[in-house]
């Protein structure tokens, strides 16, 4: 999780939303990635599906037997979904998403037993270091949408009294 934590801060300072995954194999890292959505335009450049990606590359397979996620924000619909598809055997998150989170905060794919193919979940792994990555990051942007909120207003109000 710590290196999933480095990756989610280095997306940060790409604007992109501080998410990163890493992939175990037998105690080895054999894939990582981060969200690359804004930097591609791709909406399904999550971090899971990327690092999902590099994974079979390594293990010239689409099967991920073997295999955990570590990520730094429970996985969406589309990420839980390409974790069962991989075969991926277990997964481990940081912060809980209350938004979209597919791993038991919003519905809980796991919990489907007519699936072929089940993993466990650890939750809540270095918890408090995910979410204040998550909070800083969307309290920057904020904070400079107000700013160009201000600085809009204020040449607007110059342009409609051009005598101040």
């Amino acid at each position: 999780m710590r290196r999933a934590i480095e990756l989610a801060k280095h997306a940060a300072t790409l604007g992109e939303v501080p998410v990163a995954a890493v992939i175990v194999k037998d105690n080895q890292i054999i894939a990582e990635a981060h969200n690359r959505r804004e930097l591609d335009k791709d909406p399904v450049a999550h971090a899971e599906v990327l690092a999902i990606k590099k994974a079979a590359k390594v293990m010239g397979d689409w099967r991920l037997e073997g295999c955990a996620l570590f990520v730094t924000l429970e996985p969406c619909a589309m990420c839980s979904g390409a974790m069962w598809l991989a075969r991926i055997e277990h997964c481990v998150f940081g912060a809980s998403d209350h938004k979209s989170g597919f791993l038991g905060s919003v519905h809980d794919m796991t919990t489907h037993t007519q699936m072929n193919h089940h993993y466990t979940v650890e939750r809540g792994v270095m918890e408090e270091e995910c979410i204040q990555l998550l909070q800083d990051f969307f309290r920057g942007i904020r904070a400079k949408n107000r700013a160009k909120k201000k600085a809009k207003r204020a040449v607007e109000a110059k342009e409609n009294n051009p005598e101040s």
